[in-house]
């Protein structure tokens, strides 16, 4: 059989769904794209058996054919061709697939399409409508906290909590934590589940920061994300996820007001002379000045900072490790932050001096303990 298709046209459709595939020496079929032709239709797909994306576009197409066509080959190929109708030439018995151009005609072996594993259909009861800015400043806010350890796989991945009067999503890797709540965020219901970070970290690439709408869906197994022009699929992660809550001190009688872009500078500069294992910094706050210092004894190196800040309580030393307090400033986005504190023992809470409307961002950091050279 043979389809006629824009050069750029399906670069970009195949690009957008390109992130998904990785090396599997276990399913080599799964390096490929999955081309589901039908009558002046194209599906294609993409997996590597926990996420799965497919998206679609009309070509000329007379006959119906599905063949596994290796991914990279057939990227680089049209990465390399100039905007023009391409001719695609598939046997329907050897699955060798030949492209002919302008200028030139290429040949690769497919697969039958008929072997790729089978990507889950959207069975579960929609739970949401989201705007895509939304679902990606949630994602964007969150997703750096996911934690990285295979004995707690229930924080390898961001926690969606939809209920009808907002939705919550939550990070934490055990020694920071960040919920991020959207009150405009409604569930049809309510629905807890967790996504994987390579998931959600997909689902943010196929995001655009517009209205879009997105179709949020889920089943005991599988989550669905679908736009107007391409859906993800992921297995969720099969584990309780842990009472965050809990962990949350409801009493912080300290509050330190400072400049973000003061105290990021700050950290970024510290941060070159603390202990490369710890990342530990030391916070010594008093009146209205915080002293942020830093030290690696095995070389004998430190640094040591002071800034101006408006603080309300006692005076307070605390260590934190600077590498999580880098990336939580770099993802507030308001001029000036508050850091909640209580005891050199206890967890602070950092947060944006003012919420954006129907929004509200809080993160927790864990203490590093301060040995007696600070």
């Amino acid at each position: 059989m043979q389809f006629i298709v824009s050069t750029t046209a399906l670069l970009k459709q195949l690009q957008s769904i390109s992130g998904v595939i990785a090396p599997n020496t276990v399913l080599p079929i799964l390096e490929s794209f999955l081309f589901d032709i039908q009558k002046g239709s194209l599906t294609l797909s993409s997996s590597d058996m926990e996420t799965s994306m497919t998206t679609s576009m009309t070509i000329e197409a007379k006959e119906s054919c599905r063949v596994a066509i290796p991914a990279k080959q057939l990227i680089d190929i049209l990465k390399n061709l100039s905007e023009q109708p391409l001719a695609v030439k598939i046997d329907n018995d050897s699955f060798i697939i030949e492209i002919s151009s302008e200028n030139g005609k290429y040949k690769l072996m497919g697969e039958d399409g008929n072997n790729y594993p089978k990507i889950p259909q959207a069975e579960g009861t929609e739970i949401m409508i989201a705007a895509s800015k939304i679902l990606n400043r949630a994602i964007s806010k969150s997703i750096f906290a996911v934690g990285n350890d295979d004995l707690r796989p229930a924080m390898n991945g961001v926690y969606f909590q939809i209920n009808s009067d907002g939705t919550s999503f939550v990070a934490t890797d055990a020694h920071r934590l960040v919920k991020f709540t959207r009150e405009d965020l409604k569930g049809n219901g309510s629905a807890n589940f967790i996504v994987p970070r390579k998931s959600v970290s997909q689902l943010k690439s196929m995001l655009p920061n517009d209205e879009t709408l997105v179709s949020v869906s889920y089943d005991k197994n599988n989550a669905f994300f679908v736009t107007d022009k391409v859906q993800l699929v992921c297995r969720l992660i099969d584990a309780k996820y842990p009472d965050y809550q809990a962990v949350i001190p409801t009493d912080n009688p300290a509050c330190l007001t400072i400049n973000k872009e003061d105290l990021l500078g700050a950290l970024k500069r510290v941060q070159i002379f603390a202990n490369k294992t710890t990342n530990q910094v030391a916070f010594k706050i008093a009146g209205s000045s915080l002293h942020v210092s830093g030290q690696d004894l095995d070389f004998s190196n430190e640094a040591n900072e002071t800034l101006t800040c408006q603080y309300n309580g006692e005076d307070l030393e605390i260590g934190f490790n600077s590498k999580f307090l880098i990336e939580m400033l770099q993802s507030v986005d308001t001029e000036m932050v508050k850091l909640e504190l209580s005891t050199p023992s206890r967890a602070g809470i950092l947060m944006p001096d003012t919420q954006e409307e129907q929004e509200n961002i809080m993160m927790l950091v864990m203490p590093i303990m301060l040995n007696s050279n600070y």
